[in-house]
């Protein structure tokens, strides 16, 4: 499903959030094996045709043009909300940037069906609007999510919903397995 970034009154959306939440693992009370805390990452893959130029994320917070900005490392789910945030600025993606695609990987290796109250969402960042809200909790024994992309064709930028899953821990690995969601 396309949506074409574009605001109540018509005009092209200039700026995207996309948020991520999760729960921190619930400790034992008792004796017995502690659990691994949970630590999901959000990411944002710039590509020009079907070559990655760029990727921000917990590693690299900031593109290099300034339009796209990861705004801290959650590494446990702590708090309420939205844990992890990418803020783009569609005005400044820079001209060779064709496609951004988003991304989910849980670094620390759980499956989205060991994580509790898992959520990410892409946001209209001007209004607050959701434009796109999947549920990561028990959506299966993938380690990493592609969320969706945004495109420019002849000039509009739109958003593709993907929702698709991968097996990836860090957002490098995850870039053979983009390819296919370029054309």
């Amino acid at each position: 499903m396309f949506v074409t970034l574009r605001d109540a009154s018509g005009a092209g959306l200039d700026h995207l959030t996309v948020a991520l939440g999760w729960d921190p693992v619930r400790r034992r009370r008792w004796f017995g094996p502690r659990s691994e805390d949970i630590d999901l990452n959000a990411a944002a893959l710039l590509f020009a045709g079907d070559q990655i130029v760029e990727v921000v994320y917990h590693e690299q917070l900031i593109s290099r043009d300034g339009s796209v900005r990861h705004l801290g490392d959650s590494t446990n789910g702590e708090g309420k909300g939205d844990n992890e945030i990418i803020a783009v600025d569609l005005t400044r993606l820079a001209p060779e940037v064709t496609t951004v695609i988003f991304i989910v990987t849980s670094y620390s290796g759980q499956t989205f069906e060991q994580i509790e109250n898992a959520f990410c969402r892409v946001v209209d960042g001007g209004s607050g609007i959701e434009i796109a809200r999947y549920d990561l909790s028990g959506g299966g024994s993938y380690t990493g999510l592609v969320m969706g992309k945004v495109v420019r064709s002849n000039g509009v930028r739109q958003f593709e919903s993907i929702g698709e899953g991968i097996r990836a821990r860090h957002p490098v690995e995850a870039i053979p397995q983009l390819r296919v969601f370029l054309t």
